[in-house]
């Protein structure tokens, strides 16, 4: 089995290294073959050197975005082309590229999948998990968007709709284009997360979630995110999913 890690990266290029050198040290300790698919969306800063000098070292593949397309293209192009390159019984691993992510949870995802879960989530919302360095306003939008998901679209073992540390079995994300196309993925902000998982779950899944440890402290530079634009686009996603009798239904998660 290979992981192939699918990351969209801009301007990630303090971040960037720490984080594949994770990758690459964890997946080693596990036994695991490794390779990445790293979509450059437009960076301005040393992000393409970076992958470059990493190639030397983990294999990757880099697609390039001549201008910034936002989060929903990039990780749009990211699985797609990871989905490409998988075999049957590879897994695809999503994470943010700026290093608030650990791999070493990554092991603990696999074994999700291995019992037979179709997609596992990194999730802020199970016992054990912890956030640290993100303001109070944040968590707060973050409890409110996940209360607002389980009441309107509820999906069976799913607490954390919006984060993007996820493993999917490869087969899950070729079937999500074989049925939606370019659009299992149209919203351009960071409400695309949750755009994806709400697709997917109509695909009757099998949905799991493992406790995350986000250190937001370890992040290099401003957010990306426009937290008001986000709000805005995830209320505008729940309504028109909703409207539309999109309900997703999911099997039971294994727990």
């Amino acid at each position: 089995m290979t992981v192939l890690l699918a990351l969209p990266a801009y301007n990630e290029e303090e971040g960037l290294p720490l984080l594949l050198e994770s990758f690459r040290a964890e997946m080693e300790r596990c036994g695991y073959a490794a390779r990445a698919v790293i979509v450059d969306d437009g960076s301005e800063d040393g992000t393409r050197e970076v992958i470059g000098e990493w190639s030397a070292r983990l294999p990757i593949e880099l697609v390039r975005h001549a201008t910034n397309r936002g989060l929903g293209e990039t990780i749009r192009d990211a699985l797609r082309r990871a989905g490409e390159l998988a075999g049957p019984d590879d897994v695809i691993v999503t994470m943010d590229a700026d290093n608030t992510h650990s791999p070493a949870l990554i092991p603990q995802m696999l074994e999700r999948i291995g019992r037979g879960s179709d997609v596992v989530i990194a999730s802020r919302y199970r016992r054990g998990s912890r956030v640290v360095g993100l303001s109070a306003f944040r968590h707060l939008m973050c409890y409110g968007a996940r209360a607002l998901f389980q009441i309107t679209l509820p999906i069976r073992g799913v607490r954390d709709y919006t984060c993007g540390f996820r493993a999917y079995r490869a087969g899950v994300i070729r079937e999500g284009f074989e049925q939606f196309g370019d659009s299992l993925v149209t919203e351009r902000s960071f409400a695309c997360m949750a755009e994806i998982l709400l697709k997917l779950s109509r695909m009757r899944l099998s949905f799991a979630e493992v406790p995350m440890v986000l250190r937001y402290d370890r992040k290099h530079g401003a957010s990306k995110m426009n937290v008001r634009h986000t709000v805005f686009k995830t209320l505008g996603l729940m309504v028109q999913l909703r409207i539309a009798g999109k309900r997703p239904v999911s099997k039971a998660a294994s727990r």
